[in-house]
């Protein structure tokens, strides 16, 4: 490592000539591909952006002024760059680097990211507030093509050129997001890409007139007039323009000289602008460039080859599988997804059955609103998202889904601890979330065998369901099959003659309260096993039939504490007069860090070895 060695802040990439810039951009995906070939992560997004993020360091005065990355899965050369080298091999690993921006580790990440299409809103208001306190910085926003499918970028660009205060968006054209764009606007970033004519043309004149402003206002003003001529006759809707930006590109992202010198001119014009850079996903790394949706988001892999571990069947595939079953033999059953078809395991649907499949975009809100409406309809919809994913629609599934009693099927997918993306992607506040909707009904399954007839009574109840379950191999509890679902009704597993202690636990932590048992039986203090199988409604009987023959209730879910299963149960016991003591195993009131899965359980004392001693503390010993 020659140059990047020689990094020790963006200060020190303005010191190089363009040949080392070249260089650098060599040694920085090599960095990326060793340490993500062992740590997994977000491979192809960021080596597609490395001669941009490059360019933006050598131009930019940072941290004064401020870069804002859309998502933020991108950062991993903007990390390099701003004093973190020495961390890097720490990236995504418990008390190591995160995988997006954070703050708190470098006044260089301007904000935290994690979810799409909320840059422009915060680089429109960093600019405002630079503007309005007399502060002299530039203000860059990088966002892909694909976020732009999402409503809050257009919100946003609505209001900031209607503003008019400086700063910069960056589109980083890939032509896909994790999945191959959809939509409209991705034709219309299609035709900006491919009309010669526009660019050669524009490009003078935008050339022409920032070098000739002193010529005079009336021939200044007359070549603007000239500009928007060529930019109506030759391009149809120029959306961003019209939108109160200056569109300045398409530019070829990956020459560092020409994106300095289109960065220069973008700095010379005094309102926002919109610069279109096309870049490659997986540039420099023959596998993600020929694949980059399966290295979009990877585990370790050997870096020689490509090749990944083998895969485990998982909850999304048996999902997958139950659902194009069931299609299958009802045409009714559409499928949606918010981007997402691959991540979701609705690849294979949209593959057997393309007419009855829906991709939204980064659309979640829309997505569940549409979803509603068909649902109202006739049809039956499952939507699958992932858990962080759908907070973003809080309001369309209270208003258009559980308040209109349209029967949309949710499959919440990575629902509970997600691991090394760390806060902004953990799925800890569905349960919350959905069992404070009224007419929500939320199920989750303990295992492999009990997600398939969770997902067809899901669509016989014809009213707001949620499924919720994990990411990653799904458990195998062949000792306990599923029995048939009733509404509202949970399952008693165990249940011992001389139980001391019952159990209440929900979808994968099942598993875990099996062991626990096991634990407690070892222990002399045997224990009772039930599997509420649903969130919402609680099985009111079962919880007073434990509460009355126990009077120790163990309560167990992956979520969060606060409006979580545990105090449904508490709550639902203070409100009977019940004297049953409750003890409720959640997380805590608290954003959850990044690391591997089982390292987190055990963080928060919820594994069957760390709830033992707890157990045995509060109610067992003398």
């Amino acid at each position: 490592m020659v140059v990047l060695e020689t990094i020790r802040s963006s200060a020190d990439v303005k010191k190089l000539n363009i040949e080392q810039l070249e260089l650098l951009t060599k040694e920085i995906r090599q960095e990326i591909l060793r340490v993500v070939s062992a740590n997994g992560g977000h491979l192809a997004s960021n080596l597609g952006v490395v001669e941009l993020t490059i360019a933006l360091h050598a131009f930019l005065d940072l941290p004064k002024d401020e870069i804002v990355w859309d998502v933020g899965h991108q950062c991993y050369a903007h990390k390099l760059l701003s004093g973190r080298q020495a961390e890097f091999a720490t990236l995504r690993q418990s008390g190591g680097l995160s995988g997006f921006p954070k703050p708190y580790e470098s006044p260089a990440d301007a904000y935290v990211a994690g979810h799409s299409s909320t840059s422009i809103s915060v680089a429109a208001g960093i600019a405002e507030a630079a503007r309005r306190q007399h502060i002299d910085k530039r203000v860059y926003a990088v966002i892909g093509d694909g976020a732009l499918s999402g409503g809050m970028v257009w919100e946003a660009m609505n209001h900031a050129g209607d503003l008019e205060t400086p700063f910069t968006v960056i589109l980083n054209d890939n032509e896909m997001s994790i999945a191959a764009n959809v939509g409209s606007m991705s034709r219309y970033l299609t035709r900006l890409r491919t009309d010669k004519r526009y660019r050669r043309l524009k490009d003078r004149i935008t050339h022409f007139m920032l070098g000739r402003k002193k010529l005079g206002r009336a021939f200044y003003h007359g070549l603007e007039r000239l500009r928007d001529a060529v930019k109506y006759f030759l391009v149809r809707g120029v959306v961003f323009e019209e939108m109160g930006f200056v569109y300045l590109g398409p530019v070829d992202g990956h020459d560092i000289g020409e994106l300095l010198r289109t960065l220069q001119m973008a700095a010379q014009i005094n309102k926002p602008v919109l610069l279109h850079v096309i870049t490659q996903k997986g540039r420099g790394y023959a596998p993600a460039e020929q694949d980059p949706t399966t290295f979009h988001g990877v585990g370790s892999f050997d870096l020689a080859t490509g090749q990944t571990g083998p895969k485990k069947r998982g909850y999304t595939d048996i999902f997958a599988e139950k659902l194009v079953e069931l299609a299958a033999a009802d045409e009714k059953i559409v499928a949606l997804t918010a981007a997402m078809p691959h991540g979701t395991g609705l690849e294979a649907f949209r593959q057997r059955f393309p007419e009855r499949f829906y991709d939204v975009g980064i659309a979640e809100p829309h997505m569940v609103t549409f979803g509603a409406a068909l649902a109202s309809r006739g049809l039956c919809p499952v939507a699958a998202v992932y858990s962080t994913f759908l907070q973003r629609a809080y309001d369309q599934l209270l208003q258009d889904v559980c308040l209109a009693e349209a029967p949309l099927v949710l499959a919440v997918d990575r629902a509970g601890i997600v691991g090394e993306d760390g806060e902004t992607h953990q799925g800890l506040f569905d349960i919350a979330m959905l069992r404070a909707m009224p007419n929500m009904t939320l199920l989750a399954p303990r295992d492999a065998a009990a997600l398939p007839p969770m997902l067809e009574y899901a669509l016989k109840l014809r009213r707001p369901v949620a499924l919720r379950y994990p990411r990653g191999a799904a458990a195998e509890l062949p000792n306990f099959p599923p029995k048939a679902l009733t509404q509202g009704k949970g399952e008693i597993l165990l249940e011992p003659a001389e139980a001391k202690l019952g159990i209440l636990a929900l979808g994968d932590m099942v598993a875990e309260a099996l062991r626990l048992a096991e634990l407690l039986t070892a222990a002399g203090v045997p224990a009772a096993v039930a599997d509420l199988r649903f969130a919402k409604p609680l099985d009111e009987a079962l919880i007073f039939d434990f509460a009355e023959k126990y009077g120790r209730l163990l309560t167990l879910e992956d979520g969060v504490k606060a409006g979580g299963v545990g105090e449904g149960v508490a709550a639902l016991l203070q409100a009977a007069g019940s004297r049953a003591e409750v003890e409720i195993a959640a997380f805590p009131d608290e954003f959850v860090a990044q690391g591997k899965p089982a390292e987190i359980f055990a963080k928060y004392h919820l594994t069957a070895a760390e709830l033992l001693p707890l157990v045995r503390r509060r109610w067992f010993e003398e």
